[in-house]
């Protein structure tokens, strides 16, 4: 039971690292492109013009998210191993003093001292390192950081995420590329807030909010510059 119990809050840790670096980088790769393409609409109207940037912008939003996702997860999971590493040398050389240490853990998280001592010894007999990391460190040694995971997930979302500005700007006639732009980039980024509200545990309309506002922001600052772009260099 204790095995398939470390087992799950291995697969939910995981699955939960997944989603985050999912959603993050759909709402990176949506907000980035769309400004990239309304920029460019705002300064001129080649559909070739706006393909190459959108498509250049993706490329190196989903490299970006990549590289910066894997390097951030490595270095939590490089710390991660060397306080695991210290655990299993104190463990090591003082295994009475970290079994009472254990023990003034649980006694002042208000159990008895006689209570205290049996919950330690329990938990130091059936894994001394995942008791020590768990409730010291707030690590499970079963469920560590995988950078690749976070890395492939986010470059997959950030390229699912700018594929929605780049398609509704590309697609339609040029008269309607930036309403079906704007539309889009709304729908897409109340999706994202939703969804990061709720792996949160957060109230979604605020999430909602914030997410369609810088969008949008971002959007009338990028366009609003392809415009005054194209003024002074037309």
């Amino acid at each position: 039971m204790a095995e398939q119990v470390g087992e799950s809050r291995a697969e939910l840790s995981s699955r939960l690292n997944w989603l985050r670096a999912a959603v993050l980088g759909a709402n990176d790769g949506v907000v980035s492109t769309a400004g990239i393409v309304t920029g460019v609409a705002g300064a001129t109207g080649s559909r070739s013009a706006l393909l190459a940037a959108g498509v250049a912008g993706l490329l190196a939003g989903a490299m970006s998210m990549a590289a910066g996702e894997y390097v951030s997860v490595s270095t939590q999971r490089d710390t991660e191993r060397a306080a695991l590493a210290k655990e299993r040398r104190e463990l090591a050389e003082d295994p009475q003093g970290e079994l009472d240490e254990l023990t003034d853990y649980y006694r002042g998280s208000g159990l008895a001292d006689d209570l205290a001592r049996d919950v330690a010894v329990a938990l130091t007999e059936r894994d001394a390192l995942a008791a020590h990391a768990q409730t010291e460190l707030g690590i499970d040694p079963a469920a560590l950081t995988n950078p690749w995971e976070a890395a492939l997930a986010s470059a997959a979302a950030f390229t699912l995420g700018a594929l929605v500005p780049l398609l509704a700007v590309l697609l339609p006639p040029e008269s309607w590329r930036l309403a079906v732009t704007v539309v889009a980039v709304v729908t897409a980024l109340t999706l994202s807030g939703w969804a990061s509200a709720r792996l949160g545990g957060a109230g979604p309309a605020r999430a909602v909010g914030r997410n369609v506002m810088g969008g949008l922001l971002a959007m009338a600052v990028t366009y609003c510059g392809g415009v005054l772009l194209d003024r002074f260099t037309g």
